[in-house]
């Protein structure tokens, strides 16, 4: 499997962040990481902002962002 980008989206007007998948020597990763686009080139580049997990650990990032929009929430009724 080569690097398959699946979701993308605009941090700000000149980065992007970047959700792929990956394999490397057997194993699937997901990857997500800042790109930037350089004054010099149409091709983005990958910063060394980012985190590769194994997919295995999918379940436990799923978890950990639905805690985080519960704590998003309460914070946001807290505040009305």
């Amino acid at each position: 499997m080569e690097n398959q980008i699946v979701y993308e989206f605009a941090r700000n007007e000149n980065q992007r962040v970047r959700l792929s998948l990956r394999e490397y020597k057997g194993r699937h990763y997901m990857d997500l990481r800042v790109f930037y686009q350089p004054e010099d080139s149409s091709e983005m580049r990958a910063t060394r902002k980012g985190i590769t997990l194994a997919l295995e650990l999918l379940p436990e990032v799923k978890k950990g962002i639905a805690v985080c929009e519960k704590k998003l929430t309460a914070m946001k009724s807290a505040t009305v």
